[in-house]
C-alpha cells in the first residue's frame, strides 16, 4: 500500500519560553492592552514585536528584561502553528506517511537551530527555504496559575523571515498531496494574502485540505473589533474541508459574539467540518458528510485522564505551549490513518477529535510544543494510552 502524502505549510519560528511568569504582576500588567489591536500585551494572545515597541515606547529588549529580569529562557523549542502540527502528525503516523514542510528561515543562528530541530523530526525539509532575513522568532510567556490554574500564555512575535513565503513557493507536488495542511498563514502574511487561490488549486487536485488558524494581529490593527479576513471571498469557505480554531479565533472570524452564531456562519460558508476549542471546556465539532460522517453541532470534553495527572503529577506538568498545534496535528494523522481504508466520506470525525484532544491534552506534560523522540514511535505510544482512556471516557457520548 503506498503511503499518504501530507504537504504543510504556513508559520515556522523558534520559541523562547519562559515559565512561571506573573500576569498580575506590575512588571507585566503596565504593558497590559488598553483597548482592542493597539499593540499591548494580552494574555492567551500574541502582538507584534514592532507594536508592542510603539504602545509601551521602548525598546523590546528593554522591557522583556522588565517583565523577565537577567533569567535566560526557560527553554528553546520549535514554534509555529504550522510545522508543530505537522511534526506531530509524522511523529503518530511513524512510517506510514511522507509528510513535507514548505516555508522559510533566516539565514542566522535561530534559522540554524530551526532547521537542526526539525532534521531530528520525521517531517521532510526539501521545501525549506533559507533567506536573509532574521528568523521568525515568538517569546513565549508562560502563566500556569492564570484562570484558576488552568495556565495561559503570551505570545510575542517577530515576524522576520515569514515575510519571505509566497504562493509560488509552493509546487504542485504540495497541490497533488493527498493532505495540505496550511498552519497560522496570520503569520505569514503572503501566503494569507493568496490563500483563497491556494485551496481552489488543492481543491482542484482533489487533495484534502486543512486549515488550523492562529490570531491575527494584522486583522485586529488594521480594523480593531472588525471581522477578521480569513479568505477574501466567502466563496472559498466551500474549499476548506477541515477548519480547526479556538473559540476566540471562530468568534472574529464570523465576526459573531457567541458560539450559536459562529458555528450557523461556518455551516452557512459551507465549510465541509471544523472543529472549534475553548482552552480546557469542550471542543464543538460539526461535519457536513463531504470528508467525514454527517454530524450535527456537538461537543466532545477534554481528557479527564490528563487533568488528573497534571492535578496529582507535578513532575509532568509543562505548559498550555502548543496544545492546539497538536490537537491539529492529531486530527491530520487519524484522516491519514483513516484514508487506508475508508473513502471520503465515511471517515468518522468523532475518532479524529479523539486523537486530537488527546494529542493536545499530552502536550501539557512537556515544555513548548514540539516534542522530540529518542526513538521512532515514542510519541505514539505515549499518547495511545490517554486515546484509549479517552475512548472509554466518551462511550455513551458518541
Amino acid at each position: 500500500m503506498r503511503k499518504i502524502s501530507i504537504a504543510g505549510t504556513g508559520c515556522c519560528l523558534l520559541d523562547y519560553l519562559y515559565t512561571g511568569i506573573d500576569f498580575k504582576s506590575p512588571e507585566f500588567s503596565r504593558y497590559l492592552s488598553k483597548k482592542e489591536g493597539d499593540g499591548g500585551l494580552s494574555p492567551g494572545r500574541l502582538v507584534f514585536t514592532d507594536d508592542l515597541e510603539k504602545f509601551s515606547g521602548k525598546k523590546f529588549e528593554n522591557l522583556i528584561k522588565e517583565i523577565i529580569g537577567d533569567r535566560q529562557p526557560d527553554d528553546l523549542n520549535l514554534g509555529g502553528p504550522s510545522i508543530v502540527a505537522l511534526i506531530h502528525t509524522a511523529q503518530l503516523l511513524r512510517n506510514k506517511a511522507r509528510v513535507r514542510f514548505y516555508g522559510t528561515v533566516g539565514n542566522d543562528p535561530a534559522g540554524e537551530k530551526i532547521i537542526a530541530i526539525i532534521k531530528k523530526t520525521p517531517v521532510r525539509i526539501n521545501n525549506l527555504k533559507i533567506v536573509n532575513l532574521p528568523s521568525s522568532t515568538t517569546n513565549v510567556l508562560s502563566d500556569r496559575a492564570f484562570q484558576d490554574g488552568q495556565g495561559e500564555r503570551t505570545f510575542i512575535h517577530n515576524i522576520g523571515s515569514s515575510w519571505e513565503i509566497y504562493p509560488d513557493q509552493l509546487n504542485e507536488r504540495f497541490f497533488k498531496s493527498d493532505i495540505t495542511v496550511f498552519g497560522g498563514t496570520a503569520l505569514v502574511p503572503n501566503l494569507h494574502n493568496g490563500i483563497d487561490g491556494l485551496l481552489k488549486k488543492a481543491k482542484d487536485q482533489n487533495s484534502i485540505t486543512v486549515v488550523n488558524t492562529v490570531y491575527d494581529f494584522r486583522s485586529e490593527k488594521s480594523n480593531p473589533g472588525s471581522r477578521w479576513q480569513l479568505v477574501k471571498n466567502d466563496e472559498s469557505f466551500r474549499n476548506i474541508d477541515i477548519l480547526i480554531m479556538d473559540l476566540e479565533e471562530a468568534l472574529k472570524i464570523s465576526g459573531t459574539s457567541d458560539i450559536k452564531n459562529a458555528t450557523a456562519f461556518f455551516i452557512d460558508r459551507g465549510v465541509s467540518s471544523f472543529v472549534i476549542t475553548n482552552g480546557a471546556s469542550p471542543v464543538w465539532r460539526f461535519s457536513d458528510g463531504r470528508l467525514f460522517n454527517k454530524l450535527s453541532i456537538g461537543q466532545l470534553p477534554t481528557s479527564e485522564n490528563v487533568r488528573t495527572e497534571l492535578k496529582h503529577n507535578t513532575g509532568l506538568a509543562g505548559d498550555t505551549t502548543g496544545c492546539g498545534d497538536n490537537l491539529a496535528g492529531g486530527v491530520v494523522a487519524s484522516v491519514a490513518w483513516q484514508l487506508e481504508n475508508t473513502k471520503p466520506g465515511k471517515l468518522d470525525l468523532n475518532e479524529a477529535c479523539a486523537w486530537g484532544i488527546t494529542s493536545g491534552g499530552f502536550a501539557c506534560f512537556y515544555i513548548g510544543g514540539t516534542y522530540i523522540e529518542w526513538n521512532r514511535g515514542e510519541k505514539f505510544n505515549l499518547v495511545k494510552p490517554y486515546y484509549e482512556l479517552y475512548l472509554k471516557q466518551i462511550a455513551d457520548l458518541i
